[in-house]
């Protein structure tokens, strides 16, 4: 039997190259994705392999995320909306799991959190659940206009009568207009915005290198809409979203990703992955529902490393914070994004 052992996929310069070769990959799972979260939160990967045939045959991505506030614990993987364990035959995930346990115990972790890994732990208790969508490019855009749900094509129509301008680029300039309307959508829904330095990394590495870019709508000469998608092997990712709500009867959200859904049919990408979405934000699965999406849950699994069991997640009071940030400048949103989200992967 092949022994697992724990590497760091930023040592191996092929590691991107091994993954198009491994079924079951996504783009969570390159270097490139895991470089952005070590540099922009300091990180550390501990990914479980094993290698066959000069091939990967199983891969349990983990980072070390170390706080003070929050704990430390081993997570598969910080702001990622999916990392499914994979492995080459099914036999081969408990042997990487229990030396996925080993390690935390003697590193002190408080658990290891895995987002996804149905198959694996089938009959445990989720942690936390949430709604995927995925849509099938290879169709073509023509079957998939026909069966967007009617309200997205007058949308789109809508959008193309009010004269928006759509653009797909890779360019800094590009990623400054995403973050300036993103920290005003953060801000509408209670959050801060992710660190600038983030956004850096995530250009440098990804968007920089064709791993990445970004679909603008502009009206009138002003940006009011963006999204950043993520591509690697014949998928595409939607990973961020950010508008002005201003001009949110100019519709340039669905021209945005119809635009995309287009330009990934004629690039031949077979799918388009929608990211996650929390159970109770009804109106963001009806706009990703309206797009003939295929819909799954995405369950997140955590395992207590005191108790040796996996456990769901406490009965909370709803969390009051989002009111409070809503109202907040956006310097101090921006001082308190640099400062917590480090803590909260």
């Amino acid at each position: 039997m092949q022994r697992s052992q724990f590497v760091n996929p930023l040592d191996y310069e092929c590691w991107d190259e091994w993954l198009l070769n491994t079924p079951g990959c996504s783009f969570f799972h390159t270097s490139s994705w895991v470089d952005v979260l070590s540099r922009a939160y300091n990180y550390k990967p501990v990914y479980f392999t094993e290698f066959g045939e000069q091939k990967l045959s199983a891969i349990l991505p983990l980072v070390e995320v170390k706080s003070f506030l929050t704990g430390n614990r081993g997570v598969s993987l910080p702001f990622t909306d999916y990392c499914e364990p994979i492995v080459s035959e099914k036999a081969q995930f408990p042997e990487v799991f229990k030396a996925a346990v080993a390690f935390g115990k003697k590193q002190k972790w408080r658990y290891l959190e895995f987002r996804g890994g149905d198959s694996f732990f089938q009959g445990e208790r989720p942690y936390a659940w949430h709604y995927g969508h995925t849509l099938d490019l290879t169709q073509g855009s023509g079957r998939i206009y026909d069966g967007l749900r009617d309200s997205n094509r007058r949308n789109i129509k809508k959008s193309e009568k009010n004269k928006i301008e759509i653009s797909v680029l890779a360019t800094p300039a590009a990623l400054k207009e995403f973050c300036r309307l993103n920290i005003m959508t953060r801000r509408e829904h209670g959050l801060p915005p992710q660190p600038d330095r983030f956004f850096q990394h995530l250009y440098d590495n990804i968007i920089s290198k064709d791993r990445g870019f970004i679909v603008m709508a502009s009206w009138q000469g002003t940006v009011v809409a963006a999204n950043v998608y993520f591509n690697f092997g014949d998928e595409l990712i939607y990973k961020y979203g950010a508008s002005d709500r201003a001009f949110q009867h100019l519709r340039a959200n669905n021209l945005v990703m119809w635009e995309t859904i287009k330009w990934g049919c004629d690039h031949g990408y077979r799918t388009l992955c929608l990211g996650r979405t929390e159970p109770d934000n009804e109106g963001l699965r009806q706009f990703k529902a309206g797009w003939g999406v295929q819909e799954r849950i995405i369950r997140y699994y955590r395992y207590d490393l005191r108790e040796d069991a996996f456990v769901e997640a406490p009965d909370i009071v709803k969390p009051f914070h989002k009111k409070m940030f809503s109202k907040l400048p956006i310097p101090i949103l921006n001082f308190l994004g640099n400062i917590l989200y480090r803590h909260m992967g």
